[in-house]
């Protein structure tokens, strides 16, 4: 794909990557991605903010087969999906400067490989002049690694926010008008790899707002041409809101948690409190992830194995416990055949989410009346907190 202009002076570089469909040997990645890179020349100077994937390194080297001359490279963030392609970048443009963070000069070294000698770090507000056009450096931390930063384009409005507020889709438009499969997209970005730091990614947000853009361009995804979408959206994921839902990720062995996962469902949906089961054998780590992102109720279902959680209950719970979501209440229910320790496991895997426990349902075997009374009353007490919350 060839460059693409975004104003006089600023263009679009990079690729989009429509086949990958696995991030970080974790992620799932649905409807692909893109790496995006931006040029912008001023009236005396030419900057490059970010390149790309090594992987499609290619792609960027045809877009900039035609600039002859690069004097800044603009680091953001330092993860090869952003930056895997600076050193080459680099020796193509060899009197080319290297701008980043404090924080990033260490890991720009330790990861890329490039002298120390090439490297200039920029100030939190410092800006850089290219004659008729000024970039301002925002320091943005942990959205979503200590390093990052934005940068401001004041002259042509333009905010180039890195990972922040970006999105894995692949298209072949420019910019996201107000399509709601980049809200989707988006949000299960947010949900993978920004709800761990809410706090920070509410700070940051209140940092840009100062900021007068109307274009946000991500390195992941298409251009916010109508950013009060994905800023109204971040703001909402980012709060201590949380909707009457509950999630529910469980396996079943032998359909004793299954008929209970089941029942619990049923007996929420009769007290109109939203559920919604992840069967964790085919569940969508990403899918799961976007629900944990305002649900205000998690229930992990579990049989026993070997007395312990069931192995894909441990990783679905341990990965709950590192996105930290907001949810405040939670509860455990699962059987078993003679033993099991399932409660203390999964209740010492879950550290971070800051929930109150309303109570755990266990049955030896299939469940009789007495057990799915025991999920009646869960879901009563489930109701009752739900009540409470702020509307």
């Amino acid at each position: 794909m060839k460059p693409r202009k975004m104003r006089d002076g600023v263009h679009w570089l990079g690729a989009v990557d429509w086949n990958r469909r696995l991030f970080d040997s974790l992620i799932p990645l649905p409807d692909g991605t893109s790496y995006n890179a931006y040029l912008v020349e001023g009236s005396e100077k030419t900057a490059l903010i970010d390149a790309v994937d090594p992987l499609l390194l290619d792609m960027l080297q045809r877009q900039l087969a035609h600039v002859k001359r690069l004097d800044y490279v603009i680091v953001q963030h330092v993860e090869q999906d952003h930056a895997g392609g600076i050193p080459w970048v680099l020796e193509k443009y060899p009197d080319a400067k290297l701008l980043c963070s404090p924080m990033a000069k260490d890991l720009v070294v330790t990861h890329l490989h490039v002298s120390e000698e090439r490297i200039q770090t920029v100030a939190d507000g410092e800006t850089l002049s290219l004659g008729n056009k000024t970039l301002t450096f925002v320091h943005t931390p942990w959205v979503h690694w200590p390093e990052t930063m934005s940068t401001y384009l004041a002259e042509d409005r333009v905010l180039f926010s890195c990972d922040f507020l970006g999105s894995h889709i692949a298209s072949s438009a420019l910019y996201s008008g107000t399509d709601p499969r980049v809200l989707e997209a988006a949000k299960r970005y947010y949900a993978e790899i920004m709800m761990p730091f809410r706090t920070m990614v509410r700070r940051n947000l209140k940092k840009i707002r100062e900021l007068d853009f109307d274009l946000i361009a991500p390195s992941h995804g298409t251009i916010h041409d109508h950013p009060e979408l994905i800023l109204n959206a971040y703001e909402d994921w980012a709060s201590d809101r949380v909707s009457n839902s509950v999630v529910i990720p469980y396996i079943s062995m032998h359909g004793s948690t299954e008929l209970m996962v089941n029942h619990l469902v049923a007996a929420l949906a009769e007290r109109d409190v939203r559920a919604h089961k992840f069967e964790l054998t085919t569940t969508d780590t990403g899918k799961l992830a976007m629900a944990l992102v305002d649900a205000a109720t998690i229930v992990i279902g579990s049989p026993t194995v070997y007395v312990g959680a069931h192995p894909l209950v441990y990783s679905a719970a341990y990965l709950a416990n590192t996105l930290k979501p907001k949810a405040k209440y939670a509860a455990i229910i699962g059987s078993y055949g003679w033993s099991t320790k399932v409660v203390e496991q999964i209740t010492g895997l879950i550290p971070n989410l800051k929930v109150e426990m309303l109570g755990t349902v266990l049955c030896k075997g299939l469940p009789r009346e007495a057990t799915l009374a025991e999920l009646d009353a869960l879901a009563d007490a489930i109701q009752a907190k739900h009540t409470e919350l702020p509307a």
